[in-house]
């Protein structure tokens, strides 16, 4: 593999310098605010056993009522007031967000905020092929859809609920029909689990032109019994892969991009790799996340988040709002992946889960 090119900063920099905001909005480490993940749903329809392991989230399992979830006016208002503090991306995520009635509104509301530049969405799958065509009708640009195996039984297996992946599949292609390309594919690595497919899951990618990202297996919430043997490190897939389809790494999309890329020597795209356990970039984090009942987190592995829907349903004027933001954004001191390094997880405090915040 040949040594990381780094010829791409002038141009990362040029547009950071034409989309940042006059004065923009640092936290206590420097860090820029430019990225909203909006969950708009808690519920999902799957039950994959490092999220909502189905021992703990049976059937039956109460999630939000609707009228606990923020509404798409109170999200579509919280983006307008992201913007001017320097968010300038937006990723819907849930749950399943697919479960949202009439996500398209929401999308076509965003889409018209002046100052959001990428609007994305991740998502399972299961209900993608009849949501793909309307949601690129509305605005949305991208898709990642979380797949974690390309073998039906681990596939089945993993989601927790014995869900066979044609009609993911299915769901896949309709999206690369509509245009919300390149699509994306997030696959947790879990050791014993489905590290002896990843190959599979490479070779299906390549053949049909979407971008892969392998995401080490991290310690999210509470219920998943994590444990560091059971991480396989990114450089482990890396020289795996290697092996197969040579790789030479490249430069990142934009400043602050978490996933390691590397493209193939033989031109048949990308792969990329998401080492939070083994390789922290709390350094250059510049996410914020929005919870369904309107909590506002600074990190994927915060404890508490700030209560923004209080706000909204409480007559508080805008000005008062944007002030929050920047008071709890300017706070901010998360580096949870940083500090798990150095001490081995010794200190372990309680985590919001994932399928609250999205990933």
């Amino acid at each position: 593999m040949s040594v990381i090119n780094n010829s791409k900063d002038a141009t990362i920099d040029e547009r950071e310098a034409q989309s940042a905001p006059a004065a923009p909005l640092r936290d206590r480490f420097h860090r820029p605010i430019n990225d909203l993940r909006i969950s708009v749903i808690d519920a999902c329809n799957f039950r994959c056993n490092y999220c909502m392991p189905i021992e703990k989230f049976p059937e039956y399992y109460s999630f939000l009522h609707p009228r606990e979830r923020l509404t798409f006016a109170e999200i579509a208002r919280l983006v307008r007031l992201f913007v001017p503090l320097g968010v300038r991306k937006i990723r819907l995520t849930g749950g399943e967000p697919l479960l949202r009635k009439n996500l398209a509104e929401l999308v076509t509301m965003i889409r018209a905020i002046d100052g959001i530049e990428d609007l994305t969405l991740t998502t399972n799958g299961y209900w993608l092929g009849q949501h793909a065509a309307p949601l690129k009708e509305a605005g949305l640009q991208r898709i990642n859809v979380s797949l974690d195996a390309i073998e039906d039984s681990v596939f089945a297996a993993m989601n927790g609920r014995g869900i066979g992946i044609a009609r993911v599949l299915d769901g896949i292609r309709e999206a690369n029909r509509v245009g919300l390309t390149p699509v994306k594919i997030n696959t947790v690595v879990q050791k014993g689990v489905n590290d002896d497919s990843l190959m599979d899951m490479v070779t299906f990618c390549r053949e049909h032109g979407h971008v892969l990202r392998f995401i080490e297996y991290m310690d999210v919430g509470n219920l998943n019994h994590w444990q560091r043997h059971q991480v396989v490190p990114a450089a482990d897939i890396v020289r795996q892969i290697d092996a197969v389809y040579p790789l030479h790494p490249v430069a990142p999309n934009y400043r602050g991009e978490v996933a390691q890329r590397y493209a193939f020597d033989d031109g048949k795209g990308e792969v990329g790799f998401i080492a939070s356990v083994t390789k922290p970039f709390c350094g250059t984090c510049h996410r914020a996340r929005l919870s369904a009942d309107g909590r506002l987190y600074t990190c994927l592995f915060a404890g508490t988040g700030s209560d923004l829907r209080g706000l909204l349903r409480n007559g508080v004027a805008d000005a008062v709002i944007s002030d929050r933001l920047r008071e709890i954004w300017t706070h901010r001191d998360d580096r949870y992946s940083e500090l798990r390094a150095s001490d081995n997880n010794n200190n372990n405090p309680p985590k919001v889960e994932m399928y609250q915040i999205g990933g």
